[in-house]
């Protein structure tokens, strides 16, 4: 922990700042969180530009040169604010499109009308990721006029889809997004009550796995028992993708080690829903297997439902298959050796050809310097107790770009969610107490980079 820069007396009047914006964040989140901006293709893409300039008129409200940018994918939202003569400068990540919501009768309220409830506002995207758009928003509020830093708000506009055209963003609206400190508020804390810095995160494949048995589909009583069905064979495929204690079994896969934290099995149960009498699967402490090993699930299967089988053995059936990786592992080569094993393990010879569909890399910082120093004191300082350094399983692929892009900044990676959060799923929430102690800990983190400027 650094020297403090900032008074006792400073940090507790944009504390108080906060506090008394906060109504009013909270009313320019709902109304973010009631645009249905799904970036996914098959859903009403006028949405998410709908979202980008909502995004952008909330910017240009605090004084910043906005831009909305296309290239070739989702709107995405550049705003800019300069700050004193030689203060350093902040760029500020967040992302306005959201998930599916899924089926609405999962939700016990509609996934677009934020509701509250014991504390926390749920809806698609409270929390994932418009709670960090309004976060970037309070920071500058908490500021206004006396801004301490430099700073650039880069909203993307397809994270949830992929963000395939960051790339060419990054090519060619790069020079605006350079910055000593880049903060990307997509990640979350550790517990409620106990903030975090996200240091590591696992990188990410997709691949769709195809198997053929029959040049055409058969009779089950006339061809059974002698011709092996598609489907089978998938399974048995898929099932050679982990040993019997369920570690993943394809061969020269990277692993690493978790560090020391309090979570036991009876958290995991809890926060994963875990039913009574199933096993956790894998070997190592939990959190090495949550964020240092790699993971296989298979997310999605394509053979013939329950309710239209009929007695036939199917020719062809294909899976979709979601593998985790160690932070550092290079995920060209995880895919190599998933298709290796993929291919070598196809039962009674069956015909099996492996698509690669998505590919990501991880994440793990050295998270050491100043400016590391002053995030995790701004952390102290909203919080009242130290941040932890965590890992998370999840991917934010796009993160490998910004350190490729920008190496000599600090990537400060942390955000609004917590274990009861459900992002991604059914019900998603945001715990309205711990939002406003982000929003503090990033006007103190604002406020911090300025003095260490000054007192450099």
């Amino acid at each position: 922990m650094t020297d403090d820069a900032l008074t006792p007396d400073q940090i507790q009047q944009l504390r108080d700042r906060v506090a008394g914006l906060m109504p009013q964040v909270r009313a320019d989140l709902e109304q973010l969180v009631r645009i249905p901006s799904v970036s996914a293709s098959s859903f009403d893409q006028s949405q998410v530009a709908r979202s980008a300039e909502a995004v952008a008129e909330l910017l240009r409200r605090e004084g910043l040169d906005v831009e909305i940018v296309q290239e070739g994918g989702r709107p995405a939202v550049i705003g800019h604010l300069d700050g004193p003569e030689g203060a350093p400068t902040v760029t500020l990540y967040a992302h306005h499109d959201v998930q599916p919501p899924g089926d609405d009768a999962d939700w016990d309220t509609p996934p677009f009308e934020p509701t509250e409830r014991d504390g926390r506002l749920y809806g698609r995207g409270a929390a994932d990721d418009k709670a960090g758009v309004m976060a970037h928003v309070a920071a500058l509020r908490a500021h206004s006029g006396q801004l301490p830093v430099g700073v650039t708000v880069f909203v993307e506009g397809e994270e949830e889809f992929g963000s395939a055209s960051l790339p060419q963003i990054l090519e060619k609206h790069g020079h605006r997004l350079s910055a000593d400190a880049i903060v990307i508020a997509d990640s979350g804390n550790w517990a409620i009550g106990e903030p975090a810095l996200t240091t590591t995160l696992r990188g990410g494949v997709r691949a769709v796995v195809r198997v053929q048995t029959l040049d055409h589909s058969v009779h089950s009583g006339m061809y059974g028992g002698a011709a092996p069905d598609a489907v089978t064979a998938l399974i048995r495929l898929l099932a050679s993708l982990h040993d019997e204690d369920g570690n993943v079994a394809v061969k020269g896969l990277d692993e690493g080690t978790a560090a020391e934290l309090d979570y036991d099995e009876a958290r995991f149960r809890e926060e994963s829903g875990l039913l009574d009498g199933v096993d956790l699967i894998g070997t190592g402490s939990i959190l090495t297997r949550l964020w240092n090993k790699p993971s296989i699930t298979t997310i999605g299967m394509d053979v013939t439902s329950v309710d239209k089988a009929s007695n036939t053995l199917a020719a062809r059936a294909a899976a979709k298959v979601s593998m985790r990786l160690a932070p550092a592992q290079d995920p060209a080569a995880a895919f190599e050796l998933l298709e290796q094993h993929l291919l070598e393990h196809a039962p009674w010879g069956a015909k099996v050809t492996v698509e690669l569909e998505e590919h990501g890399s991880g994440f793990a910082a050295d998270a050491d310097g100043p400016i590391y120093d002053e995030a995790r004191a701004s952390f102290a300082d909203a919080w009242g107790t130290a941040p932890v350094d965590m890992g998370v399983g999840g991917s934010i692929p796009f993160i490998s770009d910004f350190v490729a892009r920008f190496p000599e900044a600090s990537i400060i990676v942390t955000g609004v969610e917590d274990p009861d959060t459900r992002a991604h799923g059914a019900n998603e929430s945001l715990h309205l107490g711990e939002f406003e102690k982000v929003c503090v800990a990033e006007a103190v983190f604002l406020a911090r980079l300025g003095a260490l400027q000054r007192t450099r």
